[in-house]
């Protein structure tokens, strides 16, 4: 490799400080604000209220709480009601208004402020969506060392690269545009794009991508796509799509709004005018009227819904499971197929020795073959070198100090050990093709490592071979359960899909006990995939970890992202993330999803029978109004208590 490469120095720059993440906060979002305006003017009311204060202290506080938390629901009910469309949330601001009429203040203004801070948290949500999603742009570097055709080098934005162009990447920055090498050898950390655990080395003639990290070496790379159309840019620009694009979600009730929503409506008016026509009073026809609003209001039927979902959320967050809404924590329970990421999720996502293999001949043991690569690999930041050095501190072993070390990008690395030269490397690249002797025994150890999905890892000592490592990604002790579960819960076995190499992805795939495997894939053959599924009629569980896992988390009926190591695009995108990474409890929390469903189809049930027997009185009889609320709030209490018990630690799948 040209002197060139790694002894030119670089164009001065400025000092910059480093980009702060974006993130929305929550009351820069005009929803938040007027929600908590709401939800304190009405607790500032509620206790004077209470205490028998006079109405002068507590009706303004109550009348603002009306107008801040239920204006922009009214407004959005009216728009639509211009479409020719009745939904619930101008129904709720109705039903409160009539509530408030008939001295029922409190209960309106509780009604607004549930209905407000709902509206609050689904803004937030989407608008930190947004924001992950912008900042992974700022993976790819803002500027880039473009080398002119007289040699020259100009620090550039990398926006303004254009295809063709050469740029000259050193040791430790990341690659500002997808292209392939011209010159010099590397290491390439690209996990964000493809998700593989190990760094992959490049070599003249190998793609690289936007926004991935070089390693010890230094590369000249021709670009070979526009900023616009680069790997980093397609999986936002799918992400977006995927997020616009997925079917408006709904809970189980709304789906009956808008039948519910005009039936009342009419009735409401049946019930007032009919009796007016034939000559009652006008404030009986109200008052009966009202009462009939108070009884068929949906506030049972909607906490018929919410109580259960709601205690199911908090009970998978006490188990490490955060469900970010009532309509995520649905559909959770309608999944029917799974597609499971690979390196993060069904596996630990760092690398582990697994095989010792010392060389007949070589003197040595499974012991002293790991602290002699340990040694070597000590200096190293190297992911597999780590895994080296722990596998020996693991052991208790002594490493000897390591002299003269050296790193070669694509290699490996040498040290003087004990007065002799150690060598621990590719086996590919050490060998260079030998097949004599010791390296002939060295070249069938590894390829029978790589061909069982290790990853094969040569020590020689003065240039001959003596021992060969084997080391692997190591599976989550939870992952073979879990799948089992998971094709329990679903028709089939959960289906893999990953960015690294088919030899890997299928050894782990047998040792999770899965059938169906999809490697060597980029984010958008993880769409591909799970499209195809969705075409098939399946609603699929997507579990992923990271950036690349992110469009496919987006396109999926329920995304679920692993949270511990889980990149910030992932982590906003999916609809729940596993806190603890514990993947064991994805089948427990669909489970729960299910027992909650049940529920909420009981007290539909039990919210109905009320609201029917209470409208047959109201309309067959005189139902006084005391007694009309009093079996309103009583059926609302009753369906509020049958959906908390969900809260219980026996409710979560596993206690019981």
């Amino acid at each position: 490799m040209p002197a060139t490469l790694t002894e030119r120095p670089a164009p001065p720059l400025a000092p910059t400080a480093p980009a702060a993440r974006r993130r929305t906060r929550v009351l820069s979002l005009p929803e938040a604000r007027w929600a908590a305006a709401a939800a304190a003017l009405f607790l500032v009311a509620l206790p004077l209220h209470l205490a028998g204060a006079p109405a002068w202290s507590w009706g303004p506080l109550y009348a603002l709480a009306y107008a801040a938390g239920g204006w922009e629901p009214a407004r959005a009910g009216l728009l639509a009601l211009r479409e020719r469309t009745l939904d619930v949330d101008l129904l709720m601001i109705v039903a409160a208004l009539g509530a408030a009429a008939v001295g029922e203040v409190t209960d309106g203004a509780l009604l607004i402020v549930i209905f407000a801070t709902s509206g609050a948290l689904e803004a937030l949500a989407t608008a930190r969506t947004a924001d992950s999603v912008r900042g992974l742009l700022d993976l790819a570097p803002a500027t880039a060392s473009r080398l002119l055709p007289d040699g020259r080098e100009e620090l550039v934005p990398t926006g303004v690269l254009a295809v063709g162009d050469t740029v000259l990447v050193r040791p430790g920055e990341r690659i500002g545009a997808d292209g392939r090498v011209l010159d010099g050898a590397s290491e390439v950390d690209q996990a964000t794009i493809t998700g593989e655990p190990l760094p992959v080395a490049k070599e003249p003639g190998d793609e690289v991508f936007a926004g991935t990290l070089n390693g010890t070496g230094a590369l000249r790379i021709r670009v070979g796509r526009d900023a616009a159309d680069s790997v980093i840019a397609r999986i936002v620009a799918m992400v977006e799509e995927a997020s616009a694009t997925k079917a408006p979600t709904q809970l189980f009730v709304e789906k009956v709004e808008q039948r519910y929503s005009l039936g009342m409506v009419a009735a409401t008016l049946a019930v007032f005018a009919v009796p007016l026509a034939a000559g009652t009073a006008l404030t009986d026809a109200l008052l009966r009227a009202m009462t009939f609003m108070i009884v068929a209001s949906p506030c049972a039927v909607v906490l018929a819904t919410m109580p259960p979902l709601l205690s199911a959320i908090a009970n998978a967050g006490r188990h490490g499971v955060l469900v970010k809404s009532a309509v995520v924590m649905e559909r959770l329970g309608q999944v029917d197929a799974v597609a499971l990421d690979k390196t993060g999720t069904l596996t630990e996502g760092t690398p582990r020795v697994t095989e010792l293999r010392p060389l007949a001949g070589s003197g040595l043991d499974e012991d002293a073959l790991l602290a002699l690569a340990a040694a070597v690999e000590h200096p190293s930041e190297h992911p597999l070198a780590r895994a080296v050095v722990a596998a020996a501190r693991t052991r208790g072993l002594a490493l000897a100090d390591a002299a003269d070390f050296s790193s070669v990008p694509g290699v490996g690395v040498s040290a003087t050990v004990d007065g002799r030269v150690v060598g621990v490397g590719a086996p590919v690249r050490l060998l260079g093709g030998r097949a004599d002797g010791a390296a002939g025994e060295a070249a069938a150890l590894a390829a029978a490592l790589e061909e069982a999905g290790r990853t094969a890892v040569l020590v020689e000592v003065a240039g001959v071979p003596v021992g060969v490592l084997g080391t692997a990604d190591r599976l989550r002790p939870d992952a073979a359960a879990t799948v089992a579960a998971l094709a329990g819960l679903t028709d089939g076995t959960p289906l893999l899909v990953t960015g690294d190499n088919p030899r890997a992805a299928a050894r782990l795939a047998a040792e999770a006990g899965i059938t169906e495997v999809r490697a060597g894939l980029l984010p958008q053959g993880k769409v591909a995939a799970v499209r195809e599924l969705e075409a098939a009629g399946r609603r699929v569980l997507v579990i992923g970890d990271g950036v690349n896992d992110a469009p496919a988390l987006a396109a999926a009926h329920t995304g679920v992202a692993m949270g511990r190591a889980g990149s910030d695009l992932a982590l906003e995108t999916a609809d729940a993330v596993v806190v603890r990474d514990e993947l064991a409890t994805v089948p427990a929390v669909i489970e729960l999803s299910r027992r909650a469903r049940r529920l909420v189809v009981q007290n539909l049930v039990l919210a109905g029978g009320f609201i029917t027997a209470l409208v047959l009185w109201d309309l067959a009889a005189t139902l006084p109004l005391p007694l009309g609320v009093l079996g309103h709030e009583g059926s609302t209490v009753l369906v509020g208590l049958n959906g908390l018990r969900l809260l219980r630690e026996a409710a979560w799948p596993g206690d019981a």
